[in-house]
């Protein structure tokens, strides 16, 4: 992998991550920008004590752009975007509209292809290992940033999900404080260390799967199930069978096999929906979207828990991938149990879901 730092014309950073070594990335930003001014307030909830970005600036975010003015395709045919030059492999930048800034932390653009019409899935097992190699870099540079607690790198994908710019893409926010879900994780690692007299939860968690009946696939490193108390219809986390902290933690072996796990992780969620007759589909073939989902990985914080008796060495990397959609054409929604008291109610069954993306496996 070969890394080249450079500046946007507004003054955000851009860096260039690249297959081979002999690449060279010398193309300006054209653009005449006005220097980029944020407006990211962090604000807690005293009742909940959790926080909130306030973000004012991001109303005037681009929103579905046609597919000629795609910001994130390289700046070709006389035509300048937020990537100056006429190509790229995988290009991490600040974004222009961040829900965190400044000592409210930080985000970041990741640009996985530079083919518009590409998805993750349909990456080769070379490119989305250098995808791998980006989180892992910029995981390591965020966390040197003094007002950075945690790096949390992810996908959206799909209009469904809420996605406004259709190029394959995901985002890396940088946060000034442990996350909700981080925070109650590591509070429940603390209850089961004490109450099993020293046991860590995640490696009980993963050797109970891995003994079950909701594996979807597993290989050398790494192993894929749907969890026992799965909140959405479709949803599988992937581990590392050696428990690390963070990106930054796997070993060779790891990030080698990743890649190939990962990829047909994904193209399982593609072709769940795929199907002739079922409760998935209408009775004739139909030719659906592509599936909607959010992948996210989850880190230990930086620096001290904010738990007793708990080390970041107790977190476990872990990735959890999810689809907001329950059957063909119709989406899971949060409504008022989910959204106003945060009690789930999932319409699948977790051994379903399990059995059909055990089906769908790659032939």
């Amino acid at each position: 992998m070969k890394k080249t730092p450079t500046r946007l014309a507004d003054g955000r950073e851009l860096i260039y991550y690249d297959l081979r070594d002999d690449t060279v990335r010398d193309a300006a930003d054209r653009r005449p920008l006005e220097p980029t001014v944020t407006r990211s307030e962090i604000r807690r909830d005293p009742l909940l004590g959790d926080s909130v970005a306030v973000a004012s600036h991001r109303q005037g975010r681009t929103y579905h752009p046609p597919a000629e003015e795609c910001p994130l395709c390289p700046s070709r045919d006389g035509r300048l975007s937020e990537i100056p030059d006429s190509s790229y492999d995988v290009v991490v930048f600040e974004n222009r509209f961040p829900s965190l800034a400044g000592d409210s932390g930080r985000c970041e653009v990741v640009c996985f292809t530079s083919d518009h019409d590409a998805s993750f899935a349909g990456l080769t097992g070379e490119q989305a290992r250098l995808v791998l190699d980006a989180w892992t870099d910029r995981t390591a540079e965020l966390s040197q940033l003094p007002s950075v607690k945690q790096v949390f790198c992810f996908e959206n994908r799909g209009a469904e999900i809420g996605v406004t710019l259709g190029h394959p893409h995901g985002q890396i926010y940088a946060y000034p404080f442990i996350t909700p879900r981080t925070a109650l994780m590591l509070r429940s690692v603390a209850a089961h260390k004490e109450a099993s007299g020293g046991e860590n939860l995640f490696d009980a968690v993963l050797a109970r799967e891995l003994a079950g009946e909701r594996v979807v696939l597993e290989s050398e490193h790494w192993a894929a199930f749907v969890p026992y108390a799965a909140h959405w219809p479709y949803e599988v986390h992937l581990y590392p069978k050696r428990r690390v902290p963070d990106l930054l933690a796997l070993d060779e072996a790891a990030r080698t096999e990743f890649p190939q796990v990962y990829l047909e992780l994904l193209r399982r969620f593609d072709r769940i929906f795929e199907r002739e007759g079922g409760e998935d589909a209408v009775s004739e073939a139909v030719s659906e979207p592509p599936t909607p989902y959010i992948a996210a990985w989850h880190q230990a914080p930086f620096g001290p828990t904010g738990v007793p008796g708990v080390e970041r060495e107790d977190f476990a990397l872990h990735l959890e991938l999810f689809t907001v959609r329950r059957t063909s054409g119709k989406l899971k929604f949060l409504a008022g149990s989910e959204s106003g008291m945060n009690v789930f109610i999932n319409d699948v069954p977790p051994e379903r879901a399990a059995d059909r993306l055990r089906e769908v496996a790659s032939s």
